[in-house]
């Protein structure tokens, strides 16, 4: 389990007081910040105008709120997810003078990852959680997890300082110019026998239809985002320079629980429509008639073809405690590029 912050306001938007409470509360994470690359980021952020934050909380263009919501009720939806990055990126190894490995979550949102590895009692990482949106680094730290604000891109940390770096869930709101950037800073960070954690979903997929047809049209932010090719990924990896790389697919799905199946359908439509913003779906209905259309219409959209060992459309059934469990298929990518264990002797 993670030692928690008091969970005190924290201004998401200043990395100084960020590293201030870093400092006092998490000494091992602060430790990972490089104070030249700090020092750059406050000056071009003092001469740069403000970016547009889509997941902020001021309600119009914006989806943060929504997005928060989501997680909070229902924060097991991705677990299955969850569990198989970690695994790639090692969960068990410690360094080799004993201390607890660090991971990066590069798009950590308010820190679900990290939440849900101490739900679960999984994990072998101290995790430090960062985001490009200062309401989500706002509400990390509200939330008791330790976060700092920077772009993936453009990541604030000293060089061979952590064990894993995880970009996940979001990786296709990385500009395309900017994703080499992202997975050669990657390699910078880690130290030797790390392991960069690529994760997105294919061009073409069910998931990219879900963000262009439904996401796109009915959220207030729109969704005009570019998804990866496995072979974009590998192209990353091997550019970058990691000594072994491998892309795979993976189950990534979403469940929700509920005392009967509509209750446990509802529940998957709540989350989906609060965890996407598609705020437009309340026009002419009901709220339980918007969770129901998200709902048939995610069942509609996400399908596979049939795999052996995988979900390939809904699943209803019913659990040993009594209720019920809805699993809506999601099929990811994910690319791994590890750093050999010998580096540091050839260094």
């Amino acid at each position: 389990m993670h030692a928690q912050t008091s969970g005190r306001p924290v201004a998401g938007d200043d990395v100084r007081e960020q590293l201030a409470e870093l400092r006092r509360h998490h000494p091992e994470l602060h430790a990972l910040a490089d104070p030249r690359r700090v020092a750059a980021w406050e000056a071009a952020t003092d001469n740069a105008p403000p970016r547009h934050d889509d997941f902020g909380a001021d309600g119009e263009g914006s989806r943060g709120v929504e997005y928060v919501q989501a997680q909070t009720l229902n924060r097991r939806a991705r677990e299955t997810g969850i569990r198989k990055l970690l695994g790639f990126a090692g969960t068990a190894r410690r360094t080799p003078d004993g201390e607890r490995p660090v991971l990066v979550d590069l798009l950590g949102g308010d820190g679900l990852v990290r939440k849900v590895c101490d739900d679960l009692g999984i994990g072998d990482f101290d995790i430090l959680t960062c985001d490009a949106s200062p309401h989500m680094v706002t509400t990390a730290w509200a939330a008791g997890v330790p976060a700092l604000l920077q772009r993936a891109e453009q990541p604030l940390l000293r060089d061979r300082s952590v064990d894993a770096v995880l970009l996940a869930y979001g990786s296709h709101h990385v500009a395309p110019s900017d994703r080499q950037t992202v997975a050669t800073e990657a390699h910078r960070m880690l130290r030797p026998g790390g392991a960069f954690v690529l994760h997105d979903f294919l061009v073409g997929s069910p998931v990219d239809v879900w963000f262009e047809e439904i996401t796109d049209v009915y959220s207030a932010t729109g969704h005009k985002f570019l998804h990866f090719t496995g072979d974009e990924i590998d192209g990353y990896l091997e550019k970058a320079g990691y000594d072994h790389r491998e892309v795979v697919e993976i189950d990534d799905p979403y469940t929700a629980v509920g005392a009967t199946p509509e209750e446990a359908e509802l529940e998957i439509g709540r989350y989906l429509l609060n965890m996407y913003g598609l705020v437009k779906v309340f026009e002419g209905r009901t709220e339980a008639e918007a969770y129901r259309w998200v709902a048939e219409t995610a069942k509609a959209v996400f399908r596979y073809p049939d795999t052996p060992g995988s979900l390939a459309s809904c699943e209803l059934r019913r659990e040993a405690t009594g209720g019920w469990r809805v699993t809506i298929p999601r099929r990811a990518v994910v690319g791994v590029g590890r750093i050999s264990s010998a580096a540091g002797k050839a260094a």
